[in-house]
């Protein structure tokens, strides 16, 4: 079979993950998705803001790209993929 330029994709399929928080964060999260409405005029779920807060988290994290970096190069972890607005997944609903 020919060798093709572009490589097979990466798994795409959204993942659903269900989770709990304490009232407080609950309360810290409705407030941030209250300035987000009212900062670009649009409103957005706490679920559908979440993916990307975890996102900008794991992305700062410095010490853990580096050690993520390192176990991709010994093939312990897939590669990460940067989600974009419209992209990404939902933290309580799987969105093609």
């Amino acid at each position: 079979m020919p060798e093709l330029r572009l490589a097979k994709l990466p798994d795409r399929n959204p993942v659903k993950i269900t989770i709990t928080v304490r009232p407080e964060l609950h309360a810290a999260l409705r407030a941030y998705a209250e300035l987000y409405r009212e900062h670009y005029g649009e409103e957005e779920s706490i679920a559908e803001l979440i993916p990307y807060m975890l996102d900008g988290f794991l992305e700062g994290d410095r010490s853990f790209a580096k050690a993520r970096k390192d176990m991709e190069g010994d093939n312990s972890l897939p590669p990460v993929r940067r989600t974009r607005r419209g992209n990404g997944g939902d933290a309580t609903t799987s969105k093609p």
